[in-house]
């Protein structure tokens, strides 16, 4: 029989009302999971408080590389059960969920399954905020490219992989995956810096390639509701967030290549964004005026995101070719 471990990725005492909501959500299930285990990132006092607080739950302090990936590793590493499942701390799952994502795996061909990311704003979303750019908040977004149950990859926040495949594939990335300040705290982004998302994405596609017929299931009734705190719904957060997702595109498209690494956001950018602008700007004329400013949110924010992966990219070609010169000089030197 299939079973589950269920792994939530912790890092902040500020956080602690929504960790303990998430833990509450797990065991709440209609089908338990073998295991509940919550790794604490670089954070000595909330370790110590949810190994004392969550009775039956493993905790552990992360032993990898510090960061969401590393913790998601550790993770893995202590999971008995066929199938990991990963819940952000600041998520809370349906009471259906893990009974939904596992029936997916009835087919063999399964290597891993994911459901919805709903918001749970905790502030009024901004007039501006377009639909299609939930992904900037951690949710699914209008557009998502869903054919026939069949995704790329899940959210990281609701997302199931088999044990065996996350293993065999090399699990998470470290070169992707937020970090501790990362800008799902209050980091900054950083142009050509280190990707903090993504690292989801790379795997599925790593998976896909060492798995060939194999498939990631999108599983409707499989809910999770994402805490979307103040500070997030706000313009300065918007461009920030952009700006990371198209840095880590780009540490994507080296890693993955072009075609499976960017064949989902090619879809986004030809076909749903000029058709939402298109919906946007014909709402305006007929006097909705936050129609506008969400068009203009869509534009903007797609011109912040290739700005940056065209930054990314063209530092990493520069740099590359900075070294090839180098190489060549202490040849010709020698």
């Amino acid at each position: 029989m299939i079973d589950a471990s269920v792994v939530i990725c912790a890092h902040t005492l500020d956080r602690w009302g929504e960790l303990q909501r998430a833990v509450a959500s797990v065991r709440a299930q209609t089908r338990a999971p073998r295991e509940i285990i919550v790794v604490i990132d670089n954070n000595e006092a909330l370790r110590a408080r949810a190994a004392q607080e969550f009775a039956g739950v493993t905790v552990l302090a992360n032993a990898g590389k510090p960061g969401l990936s590393g913790g998601r590793m550790t993770g893995t590493e202590h999971a008995t059960a066929s199938v990991i499942c990963f819940l952000d701390d600041d998520a809370a799952a349906d009471p259906c969920w893990l009974e939904d994502l596992l029936e997916a795996y009835r087919d063999p061909a399964v290597l891993g399954a994911g459901g919805p990311v709903v918001p749970m704003w905790q502030a009024p979303p901004p007039s501006w905020f377009p639909a299609e750019f939930a992904w900037v908040v951690g949710c699914t977004y209008a557009g998502m490219d869903v054919q026939d149950g069949r995704i790329r990859n899940p959210i990281g926040a609701n997302m199931s992989v088999r044990a065996d495949v996350l293993r065999r594939a090399g699990g998470f990335a470290s070169e992707l995956g937020r970090r501790k300040l990362g800008f799902s705290v209050s980091g900054r982004a950083r142009i050509g810096g280190k990707a903090e998302s993504c690292e989801e994405t790379e795997l599925c596609i790593r998976a896909s390639r060492l798995f060939p017929g194999g498939y990631f299931a999108y599983r409707q009734r499989a809910r999770v509701h994402h805490v979307v705190p103040a500070q997030r719904a706000t313009w300065a957060y918007f461009v920030n967030r952009c700006l990371i997702e198209g840095t880590a595109k780009a540490v994507l498209r080296n890693l993955a290549g072009s075609g499976d690494g960017l064949k989902t956001e090619q879809r986004y950018v030809r076909e749903v964004l000029p058709r939402a602008v298109a919906s946007e700007l014909k709402a305006a004329m007929l006097g909705k005026f936050s129609s506008a400013r969400r068009a203009g949110a869509i534009v903007a924010g797609f011109c912040l995101t290739a700005f940056a992966y065209t930054a990314t990219r063209l530092g990493g070609m520069a740099e590359d070719f900075s070294q090839n010169l180098s190489s060549r000089a202490q040849i010709w030197r020698s």
